[in-house]
């Protein structure tokens, strides 16, 4: 009888490690990023130059993604990292057409980040035209350095 309740409170606890290990991932920071295009059927599709892009996390699951020239990306970080978000109607940098983005894909706790990004545009109201890249890159030295403390 005490072995099994000794064996149950081991299971348990057991348990309780292994899903604290799989827990939300804490994804906040800024990363060197490059975009890679893969598809578009624009006339004239935007440019994403290499750059910075930034994670932030406000409070449990929720995070935002902000990148230069794009309307605010906010969505939810689900476990091992993986990320959702997507953005309301914004401008974009070129006149007159506005965009709605989307990311979605992972950051490891090594701070490796691998997102799709797609960009749906419009002007006036009317749908023009679609856009996606791979996005990849690291979280930047300072922040790598400053979370090892």
């Amino acid at each position: 009888m005490r072995t099994r309740f000794l064996v149950a409170s081991l299971l348990s606890a057991v348990a309780v490690v292994l899903t604290t290990s799989v827990a939300f991932a804490d994804v906040a920071g800024t990363y060197e990023v490059k975009y890679e295009e893969v598809s578009t059927n624009c006339n004239s599709p935007l440019k994403y130059p290499a750059g910075k892009l930034v994670v932030k996390q406000p409070k449990g699951t929720s995070v935002t993604v902000d990148i230069d020239r794009t309307p605010l990306i906010q969505g939810s970080v689900g476990k091992a990292g993986k990320v959702s978000a997507k953005s309301k109607s914004g401008n974009t940098s070129l006149d007159g057409m506005t965009g709605v983005f989307s990311v979605a894909g992972k950051i490891t706790p090594e701070g490796i980040l691998s997102f799709v990004m797609v960009g749906e545009y419009s002007a006036g109201g009317r749908p023009l035209c679609s856009q996606s890249w791979n996005v990849s890159g690291t979280k930047s030295e300072a922040a790598l350095k400053a979370g090892k403390k």
